[in-house]
This record gives C-alpha cells, sequence and structure tokens, in this order.
C-alpha cells in the first residue's frame, strides 16, 4: 500500500463519518423529535422499552445519541433509572441496522436486479435526488430527505474508497500479522474498545472493521473479539455525558456500561468454552460484510435476552457503585428552582429540546396564572399564607424565565426547521408575558397587604366593580393560557375583543371613584391602591393580548403587532365588533 493509497483510505474515512453524521442528523431533523420524544414516555413493560430503543436508534443511526438522551431524562427527573434500562439494551440491538446496510455492499451477483441492490449502483441515484430536494424545493420535510439521501450516498462512497484503499493489504505481511494478534480475544476486545472510544460510534468503528474485510485478510476468528469491544467502546459516550448529572443520571450511563461489559463476559465465555470443545472451523475462515452485521447483531440479541430478566440487578449494581449519601439526603439541585426538563443534552435532538421548552413554559405559565388568581382572592379576604405563596410563586416564574430564555437562546443557534423556529420565537416572546403577569401578581399582593396592614377596606360599589373587573381578567387569562397551550387560532382571535372591553372597564370605574371622591365616600388613598390594583389589572390583560396576537401574526403572514391590531379593529374585520358587544353584555358594571 503507497502513500496515495493512504491517503485515498483517510479520505474514504473521512467521507464514511461525515456521510455518517450528515445521514444521522437528516433523519433527527425529518423525525421533528418525534422518535426521540417517545423516548421520555413511560413503558408498561420491560420488552416494550426493548424494541422503543431499537426501534428510535435504527431511526437516529445512533446507540451512543440515544444513551445520551436517556441520560438526559434521567438527570432532569422525567424518568427513573428502573424505566431505562431496557432502552439502553434496545438501544444496542437498534445500532446493527447500519452494519446491516453496509453489508449490502459485498453482494456480489451476475443478476440484474440483485445488482441493483448494490450501493454503488443505486446511491448515486439516491445523491442525484436528494441534491435536486436540497436546491429546488421548497419544502423542509423534503430538504431533510434530501439530506438523509445524500448522507447516505456520501457514507457508501467512503465505504467503497476504504474498501478499495486497504484490498492491497492482503497482500503486506506486517499488516496480516498484527490481526493475527488480533485474534487473541483480550488484545481483540481492547482494540475494538478502543477505536470505537476513539470516534465514539460503534457503528463506524463496525463499518471500518468491514471495510476492512475487502483485504480477506480478517478472520472470523479476530472480527468478533474487535465486535466485542467495540459495543463497551461505545459507552465513552454516554460516560462523558454523565459528568456533571445527578446520581441516576450517572448510574444510567454506568447501566450501559455493564450491561456491554457482562454480556461481552458471558458471551466470550459460552462461545470460546464451546469453541474448546468442539473447535469451530469458520474462525478461520475470512469474515465478510454480511458476516460481520451477523455477528454484531446476535451478540446483542443474546446479550439483551440473557440479561433483560436481570435488568433490576443491573440497576443495582449501578446504585451499589455510586451510592446514595450516607445521611440519606436526597440530592438537590445547585438550584433548588432549576426548571426540569432543560438538559443541554437535549440539544443534540433540536426538536426534542423544544418540545421540553414547550413543556417548561406551560408549567411556568401555570405559575403565573396561579399567583394571578391567588393574589385577587387576597384584595377581599386577606390571608399571609396566601400572600407568601404569591411571592414564591413570583420567584419560580422569574426563575423559569432566566432558564428557559438561556435555553432557547442556545437551541436558537442549532439548525432549526422553520417550523421550530417559529415556535422558538414564540416561546422567547410569551415567557417574557408570563414573567410579567406573575409581577403583576405580586404588585397586587403587596396592594392587598397594604389594605390589610392600614385596616383599609373598600366600598361595597367597589367590590362588586373589582369582581366584575377581575372576572373579565381572569377571562381573558384562561382563554390566552389555553390559546398558548392548543395553539387554536380561532380561541385567540376573542381574547383582543375582551382585552377591549377590559380597557373600556378600567376607564368607567376610574369615573365612578372620581364621582364617589367627590360626594366624599372614598378617601384619596383608597383611590391611590384602587387604581393600582385596577391598572395591574388591566396590564395583564395587555400581556394576554401579547400572547395571542404572537401566535395570529404568523397565521396572518406575520403583520408586526401594531399593523395586525388596526387591521383588526378595521372595518374589514366585523367580526370583532360583534364579539366586543358580546363581551361588554357579559361584564357590566353594577349600577352605581
Amino acid at each position: 500500500m503507497d502513500f496515495f493509497g493512504i491517503l485515498t483510505m483517510i479520505g474514504g474515512l473521512a467521507f464514511f463519518l461525515y456521510g455518517m453524521e450528515v445521514m444521522g442528523n437528516g433523519l433527527s431533523k425529518a423525525s421533528g423529535g418525534r422518535l426521540e420524544m417517545l423516548l421520555g414516555k413511560l413503558t408498561s413493560s420491560r420488552w416494550k422499552a426493548v424494541l422503543l430503543g431499537a426501534g428510535v436508534t435504527a431511526m437516529i443511526q445512533s446507540s451512543s445519541a440515544t444513551t445520551v438522551m436517556v441520560v438526559g431524562f434521567v438527570n432532569s427527573g422525567l424518568m427513573k433509572l428502573s424505566q431505562v434500562v431496557g432502552i439502553i439494551m434496545g438501544a444496542n440491538v437498534g445500532t446493527t441496522v447500519t452494519s446491516w446496510i453496509l453489508s449490502l455492499a459485498g453482494l456480489e451477483s451476475d443478476n440484474f436486479f440483485i445488482r441493483l441492490l448494490k450501493p454503488s449502483s443505486f446511491s448515486p441515484v439516491l445523491a442525484a435526488v436528494g441534491v435536486g430536494f436540497l436546491m429546488f424545493s421548497k419544502k423542509e420535510k423534503l430538504k431533510n430527505v434530501g439530506m438523509i439521501l445524500i448522507g447516505f450516498a456520501v457514507l457508501m462512497a467512503g465505504m467503497d474508497a476504504m474498501s478499495g484503499a486497504v484490498k492491497p493489504l492482503a497482500d503486506v505481511p506486517e499488516f496480516t500479522g498484527i490481526l493475527t494478534a488480533f485474534s487473541n480475544p483480550l488484545l481483540g476486545v481492547l482494540a475494538g474498545m478502543v477505536l470505537t472510544a476513539v470516534i465514539q460510534s460503534s457503528s463506524a468503528s463496525v463499518g471500518i472493521l468491514q471495510a476492512l474485510c475487502a483485504t480477506g485478510a480478517v478472520s472470523y476468528g479476530a472480527a468478533i473479539p474487535i465486535i466485542m469491544g467495540q459495543n463497551i467502546g461505545t459507552c465513552v459516550t454516554a460516560l462523558l455525558s454523565g459528568i456533571g448529572a445527578n446520581r441516576n443520571a450517572r448510574r444510567a450511563a454506568l447501566v450501559h456500561l455493564y450491561f456491554n461489559l457482562i454480556g461481552t463476559g458471558i458471551f466470550m465465555l459460552v462461545f470460546y468454552g464451546i469453541n474448546a470443545a468442539v473447535r469451530f472451523q469458520f474462525l478461520e475462515e475470512g469474515a465478510n460484510t454480511a458476516g460481520i452485521a451477523v455477528v454484531h447483531s446476535f451478540f446483542n440479541i443474546f446479550a439483551t435476552v440473557i440479561l433483560l430478566p436481570f435488568s433490576a440487578g443491573l440497576e443495582k449494581l449501578a446504585c451499589l457503585t455510586i451510592k446514595d449519601k450516607e445521611n440519606g439526603a436526597v440530592e438537590k439541585r445547585a438550584d433548588d428552582r432549576a426548571v426540569p426538563a432543560l438538559d443541554a443534552r437535549f440539544l443534540a435532538a433540536p426538536g426534542l429540546a423544544l418540545e421540553q421548552c414547550r413543556t417548561a413554559a406551560k408549567d411556568m405559565a401555570e405559575s403565573a396564572k396561579e399567583a394571578l388568581a391567588l393574589a385577587i382572592s387576597l384584595i377581599d379576604h386577606y390571608e399571609e399564607e396566601r400572600a407568601v405563596k404569591v411571592a414564591k410563586l413570583e420567584g419560580t416564574v422569574d426563575s423559569y424565565e432566566d432558564q428557559l430564555g438561556t435555553y432557547l437562546v442556545k437551541l436558537g443557534s442549532r439548525d432549526l426547521s422553520g417550523k421550530d423556529s417559529h415556535t422558538l420565537t414564540l416561546l422567547l416572546h410569551d415567557i417574557g408575558d408570563f414573567e410579567r403577569i406573575s409581577d403583576h401578581a405580586l404588585n397586587i399582593q403587596e396592594a392587598a397587604r397594604e389594605l390589610e396592614r392600614k385596616g383599609l377596606r373598600f366600598s361595597k360599589e367597589a367590590l362588586a366593580e373589582l369582581g366584575v373587573f377581575t372576572d373579565a381578567v381572569e377571562e381573558i387569562v384562561d382563554i390566552s393560557f389555553r390559546v398558548f397551550q392548543e395553539g387554536n387560532m380561532v380561541l385567540a382571535k376573542k381574547v383582543e375583543p375582551l382585552e377591549e372591553v377590559i380597557d373600556l372597564l378600567n376607564a368607567e370605574m376610574k369615573k365612578r371613584h372620581i364621582k364617589r371622591l367627590r360626594k366624599g365616600e372614598c378617601t384619596i388613598e383608597m383611590g391611590f391602591i384602587l387604581a393600582d390594583i385596577t391598572t395591574d389589572l388591566e396590564r395583564v390583560a395587555d400581556h394576554c393580548s401579547n400572547i395571542a396576537v404572537s401566535l395570529l401574526e404568523i397565521g396572518e403572514d406575520e403583520l408586526g403587532t401594531h399593523e395586525y391590531l388596526d387591521s383588526l379593529k378595521g372595518a374589514e374585520h366585523p367580526e370583532f365588533g360583534r364579539a366586543v358587544e358580546e363581551f361588554r353584555g357579559k361584564y357590566r358594571l353594577p349600577n352605581p
């Protein structure tokens, strides 16, 4: 093998690894995070968990990615350690799909249809179709399909280049001598483990082994231990992702390691024990790509079938390795208000990360809504316990905004689809409105506390008017938050008419207060407190309007907020006027 052959092999390896990366990213984007989200769902049985892990990994073509996401789920508290064992085992089975795809390169026949199955025959066509999708299609889904097709074509081109470059090595005694050394099971396992740990992909390292089979110098005796080591080496990615995570997340990474270590140990003891008794003749034969795929699949299925009944034992072993604190204290995050589900590990799957952001934003919205409802209840009947809870909820919402905003900015730097980019923009706008609503709830709480501290109380007339006003505000909060959660465009169009009515109610209440002030039925001090409360409530309605309008803007060709509101109230939208009249009839202040 000369210098140029080495260059060809290095170039082929680069194409191979890059093709895997492009294809994996395309598959992940095409799924829109839906496949990864399945991992977050509870599984009713261990076998279902195995099938789930295998299916997701087969689609995203990376057991490492699946395991890292599982570690993230455990770290965020979305899954228990006991739930992930089956998924981790299934991920090992799912990753064998890649080796079967690569084995198609070894098909040899003069039959026209069988030759069509060879990647070298159809991958150029896939590449051409993929380029066409990327260049000429405006649909995001087709562009993602184009990425998948191009990634596969590049991967197979790299595979062919590697195979062609290493063929001359069959005549190099030094090379065959090294491979002979790998027939020693321990050396073979070590070699496979180191190779996979370096490139952090068992699929890629198995592909490299399949390419080496083109020399004809790789026997099954050398290939089998290397495959065993490759399964152990792929655990490095999950172990690295566990650094800085909580105890259970690190235990999940250890479950992955122990599964492969114990599975390899049992397989090798059984296999080489039988070999010592009956002597397998095929170990001396040259391995081919299909044979590598068979061994890879057989080992992972064997290990799963043997160890799945003892999944609880793997969990206990991981718990013994990483023990709980001796005093039995529950591990806490550095920030007690840390937002669940927001884990940097999810950023590798933007669709999944965005869904977790939506979940966190919904929790944030519920906290803001609860804070406002409690604050309103304090106006007429003050209780210090509820007042303290309002302050705590406002602090929780602030924490959500800080952490969720930072996470969304990081996510925004990733390669997102057009739809996901819109969703991210909506979330960034809406979490600011949720935070301001909780601020106004705290202001109302402080006004109620002032009333209590000074022994003041609104008149029956003022309380009756406030009752109508707060009912309208609570309805607009309920509608706008449902709009956020459901993305309901029809419901969103009810928000602005109600906000208009709330503005009218606020103006009318101010007029009535001035009349009572002139008659001596109210004091200036009470008037200031009332004005503070109504102003905060009116601004809550404004933020509810922002939430609804941010969704409607996208549905109305992304008009600017002011432009959209002007058009909404114009003659071309008569339904707006009808909705205003309907809400005015529902929320009428009592006769003075």
